[in-house]
């Protein structure tokens, strides 16, 4: 088969508006196992947005965008329902910013003879294909922004802004969560940005700019959502999948706590996760582990063991047409970073007064 014959039918992006899902996630908390847990879950979901003093983090790992779940994150985005954004490169840039910039995700299969896809330029994720010479486009784009900003350390939130400033500028049609996040002022953080399309631009960016380039600070990303705990107090975490953006949110409330400020765990927690464990690994470890190490209350947590691309609508679905979020007001936690002139002064008795 040819290359364009494989990329043919596109991944279509869910849209959690269309049906009214509450009725379905009621009936689950009368049932058992991890479908009565996705019904606490998304009761707690729900618990966070309509808490006044809440800032709502939302996390995301595995391959989301890719496999149809742009328009569910745009969703909670445009009903304020999300204050923060936590998530692997891949989501925002290979993924989302790929996206907006006019490329698409096509669906293929999972037993697909991958030499051939290789030989064609396609890359495969399960039963997802991506054209890579698209791709690569991609990447030269994240080398464009780089090359526009002044040389220096930029936290990850700093950089994808640039990229939303873009997206502004370029394509602002474009349904884009780096874009959606741009004009609303919500913070996206990458702790590990060039674990993704980014990094092959940001290599190409340093390496014709030896003496003077952008750096990412992953440092600056924890000192930013660190002061984003402090000032907001109460806080509440949806995190889908684990790995680096579970830990690095958990983790703000014990940064707090080592600055001398009288942090609160995060007072509710619900986690996707299709992880195990019974490793030790961070992705399946439970929110009652967390509280052994101080990062999230037993009050309000939930943990669901399923795969997301089939629960997240549902959890999502469920706030959206909960309504809890209208009339809920914008943290605008981005633009507190960019006016304030630093992080909040360690103090033992925990101020807010900023450097």
């Amino acid at each position: 088969m040819n290359k364009g014959s494989l990329l043919q039918t596109t991944v279509e992006h869910l849209d959690i508006k269309a049906v009214n899902v509450v009725p379905l996630v009621e009936m689950m908390v009368r049932t058992a196992f991890q479908a009565r847990n996705l019904a606490r879950a998304a009761q707690i979901a729900d618990a966070m947005v309509a808490d006044p003093q809440a800032t709502v983090i939302l996390t995301l790992a595995g391959s989301l965008i890719s496999a149809g779940q742009k328009g569910v994150i745009l969703d909670l985005l445009r009903c304020n329902a999300v204050d923060v954004i936590v998530s692997t490169g891949a989501n925002i840039v290979d993924q989302d910013f790929f996206e907006a910039l006019g490329f698409r995700h096509y669906q293929g299969s999972p037993v697909a003879d991958d030499n051939a896809l290789r030989e064609q330029m396609i890359d495969r994720i399960y039963d997802t294909y991506i054209d890579e010479e698209q791709l690569r486009v991609c990447d030269e784009t994240v080398r464009t922004i780089a090359d526009g900003l002044a040389p220096g350390a930029y936290s990850s939130r700093e950089f994808i802004r640039a990229m939303g400033s873009y997206l502004e500028a370029q394509r602002p049609d474009a349904e884009s969560i780096v874009l959606e996040c741009y004009r609303r002022e919500v913070p996206i953080f990458v702790p590990a940005f060039s674990d993704c399309s980014a990094g092959f631009g940001l290599v190409a960016h340093q390496v014709a700019n030896p003496e003077g380039h952008v750096s990412i600070d992953s440092v600056k990303d924890f000192r930013e959502l660190t002061a984003i705990k402090v000032w907001a107090g109460t806080t509440g975490l949806m995190m889908i999948g684990g790995g680096v953006p579970k830990n690095f949110v958990q983790d703000i409330v014990v940064s707090a706590k080592f600055l001398g400020f009288a942090a609160t765990m995060h007072q509710y927690a619900v986690q996707l996760t299709v992880a195990d464990e019974r490793d030790g690994a961070l992705s399946g470890s439970t929110l009652k582990e967390a509280n052994s190490w101080g990062k999230v209350s037993l009050a309000q947590e939930q943990m669901v063991f399923g795969e997301a691309t089939v629960i997240f609508l549902l959890l999502a679905g469920y706030v959206y047409h909960q309504g809890s979020w209208r009339g809920r007001q914008s943290r605008a936690w981005a633009k507190a970073l960019r006016e304030g002139s630093g992080l909040p002064v360690a103090n033992p008795v925990a101020t807010q007064d900023m450097l």
